[in-house]
């Protein structure tokens, strides 16, 4: 079983991955969402069925690294109550992501046939609709609490790792700093800086993602011998 999953720790970053480059190779995504909803409802419907499924497999890795995360911490050596704990964030911010990106394969669509041959009167009501779901779905949901839950669970993963030996401790040690920094990208847009952002947060959240995938890898690369 910990080949398995150590294997699987190291597929889904990767595949979480692929599917975001394939986004942004389709859809220009991230920085389409920046363009007036117009715009990216007409970029969304030319991408046609291809776009759709790209969506849909994001989504679906998110759930992927759902079974994961609460499958992992029952493998290893520690508490009953870090088990459940571990397990418990773990599958939060899974659902959370999964709730968050499941809006593209499944509502967008519709939003984006309606706005075709839509008059001004209902693009502005598409335009209202779109919007509050990127930022209720989209920011609040899937980026503010994906990216807390998914902080809180390598963080708590991170620290149990710590009495395993040398290298489970620099993987703790590092698995720590990228977890406290995944809850801070998850202060984006929250407090003052609601309507724009906190640039810093906005900076560091690429870097800190890519960081998070490579210490997924290392960790299913040597997960059997912990």
């Amino acid at each position: 079983m910990k080949l398995i999953l150590g294997i699987a720790l190291i597929a889904v970053p990767i595949l979480f991955n692929l599917a975001f480059a394939s986004l942004a190779k389709q859809f220009e995504y991230p920085d389409i969402l920046r363009k007036p909803t117009p715009e990216v409802l007409e970029k969304f419907r030319l991408g046609g069925s291809k776009l759709v499924l790209t969506w849909w497999a994001f989504a679906m890795s998110a759930l992927l690294f759902g079974i994961i995360a609460v499958l992992v911490p029952f493998e290893l050596q520690i508490l009953q109550w870090q088990q459940v704990l571990i397990a418990t964030l773990g599958l939060l911010a899974s659902l959370v992501q999964f709730l968050g990106l499941v809006r593209w394969p499944f509502m967008v669509p519709h939003l984006a046939r309606e706005a075709k041959t839509a008059d001004q009167a209902k693009l502005a009501a598409i335009d209202v609709v779109f919007q509050s779901l990127n930022r209720y779905l989209g920011v609040a949901v899937g980026e503010h609490l994906g990216y807390l839950f998914t902080g809180l669970w390598t963080l708590a993963l991170a620290v149990v790792l710590l009495p395993f030996g040398t290298f489970s401790l620099i993987l703790g040690i590092f698995g720590i700093l990228i977890g406290a920094l995944l809850v801070v990208c998850s202060l984006e847009f929250v407090g003052k800086n609601e309507e724009n952002g906190w640039r810093f947060a906005a900076l560091i959240t690429p870097f800190v993602y890519i960081a998070w995938s490579i210490w997924l890898i290392v960790l299913g690369v040597n997960f059997f011998t912990l």
